[in-house]
């Protein structure tokens, strides 16, 4: 592949503090946001648009991105609590959803200043959970590259997915890997509706890509020891998204992704 006229990227949507309440741990996230931190300790200028509240959780949240050399210009404080999720662990590295408070994030959209800010960068980030689902399609009009992780929803119909793939241009999505005929015929399937490549991944059986021409299927690099599951998904589509950037092949993009995911799980932190 030609590489991307992408000098810059923005993760704009849902972003969160994931609190371990029991380890005295916290983390800024969210799919954009870890795909971000990624992205910019691989050099490519990143910039987060979302929001956060006006308490402390904001404040570090703020600050640990600004540590990454990410543009939090546009990563709004309200008055309010920051969305945080409330985490546990089960069987010491699967990380399990406790409960969220969502604070700011429950309101949130886009100013017209927001918008015209991902607008000066080629490349965006999203998810389902962001309140930006109706940027897309103006977004992709005006030219820009789309990046949205799907996560398990792809095929939920109170999701909608459907509305959203003709304004993706990569397209991403998780499965267990049960069944490669089905994942084979519905990546294929959502290609067609508009995306240039769609990748599903599959957890310890790899992931596998479909581009309108032929199926890539990609292995997964086995990590020494694995702490913590948290991040795995989002660290793949990060380094996907170096590869795409860079003009690499597809199996390159997913050799790069299954790279980045292999070192995130060796270590508590999700990135």
């Amino acid at each position: 592949m030609e590489a991307t006229d992408v000098r810059s990227v923005v993760a704009v949507g849902f972003c969160c503090a994931d609190v371990y309440q029991d380890l005295g741990r916290f983390y800024p996230t969210g799919n954009g946001v870890d795909w971000g931190v990624h992205l910019a300790r691989m050099g490519v200028p990143v910039s987060v648009v979302s929001v956060v509240g006006d308490d402390e959780y904001g404040a570090r949240m703020r600050e640990a991105l600004a540590g990454e050399k990410i543009d939090v210009s546009h990563l709004r404080v309200e008055e309010g609590d920051t969305c945080v999720m409330l985490m546990g662990l089960k069987d010491g590295v699967d990380r399990v959803h406790l409960r969220e408070v969502e604070g700011v994030m429950a309101g949130y959209a886009l100013t017209p200043e927001d918008d015209a800010f991902v607008r000066s960068h080629q490349m965006f980030h999203t998810d389902l959970f962001g309140n930006v689902l109706d940027h897309l399609a103006p977004w992709h009009e005006a030219g820009m590259l789309g990046v949205m992780d799907f996560s398990v929803f792809s095929e939920d119909p109170d999701y909608h997915c459907e509305d959203y793939f003709p304004y993706v241009d990569y397209a991403f999505m998780s499965y267990d890997g049960d069944d490669m005929g089905h994942i084979r015929a519905w990546i294929r399937h959502v290609q067609e509706m508009g995306p240039r490549i769609v990748t599903a991944t599959m957890g310890e059986r790899g992931s596998i890509s479909y581009d309108g021409e032929r199926y890539y299927e990609g292995g997964i690099v086995v990590p020494p020891q694995v702490v913590n599951t948290v991040g795995a998904g989002d660290s793949y589509i990060a380094g996907f998204t170096y590869g795409l950037i860079n003009g690499w092949d597809v199996p390159a993009c997913q050799r790069r992704g299954a790279e980045l995911a292999s070192q995130v799980i060796t270590k508590f932190e999700p990135y």
